[in-house]
């Protein structure tokens, strides 16, 4: 694999998604100064945390008095998903050799995503990744730090800001929709998510729930093909 050509395919691959993620990180350093989050708080966990969902949920649940145990326990589920991320970008990082475990940091949606995508047509190729993965990260970081900064002067959902994320990684996810066991996790997803909104609105562990259920049901679907 041409290096050039693959760090040129990760810029102009992820640079749409880091602006997207750009917008959903300036939410989260907003929300965060407004919880009272210092800003080294705040950008210390981008830093070493790096997941848009456990962050936003950590603040909420800090910001309610939430104790230690359940934040804990509840930042572990959600990123349960990632065990299955990384077993299946494991192949395409591989000829990294000990930087693999640098890359293994990127385990998140958006690299999943991308990351995958691109394994799949021309094999492994970490340094791909890890352009996409350094791209998305420092989106992040520098927009995690800009919300911390701009702080009580402005109101993210009043931007729409919150939508940004969620909008661009449907796009980005809806060319990939091809395969029966992709299609169950996606259609059951929404289902899940649907139904648990419906009698329990609001509550904080619809999004848990559904991010570990619909990947069951995805390799179920998967196992009932193959052997079929």
């Amino acid at each position: 694999m041409d290096e050039k050509k693959s760090v040129r395919s990760g810029l102009i691959e992820a640079l749409p998604l880091a602006i997207a993620i750009a917008a959903y990180g300036l939410s989260y350093g907003v929300l965060a100064s407004q919880a009272k989050f210092g800003l080294a708080e705040t950008v210390g966990m981008s830093l070493l945390v790096f997941s848009g969902s456990v962050q936003m949920v950590t603040v909420a649940m800090l910001a309610a008095d939430a104790n230690l145990t359940n934040i804990l326990f509840t930042t572990v589920l959600l990123n349960l998903r990632n065990l299955l991320y990384g077993a299946a970008l494991a192949q395409g990082i591989a000829p990294a050799g000990k930087w693999r475990w640098l890359l293994s940091f990127g385990v998140t949606d958006e690299p999943f995503v991308l990351g995958s995508a691109r394994f799949k047509r021309y094999g492994p190729d970490p340094l791909y990744y890890a352009i996409v993965t350094g791209t998305l990260y420092l989106a992040w970081i520098i927009s995690s730090l800009s919300g911390a900064l701009i702080g009580n002067r402005m109101d993210p959902q009043q931007w729409g800001l919150d939508l940004a994320f969620p909008v661009t990684f449907t796009a980005l996810l809806i060319p990939g929709l091809k395969e029966n066991p992709v299609i169950a996790t996606a259609l059951s997803a929404a289902v899940i998510a649907v139904v648990l909104e419906y009698f329990f609105p609001g509550n904080n562990f619809t999004l848990i729930l559904t991010g570990v259920l619909s990947p069951l049901v995805g390799l179920y679907v998967k196992r009932r093909f193959r052997h079929d």
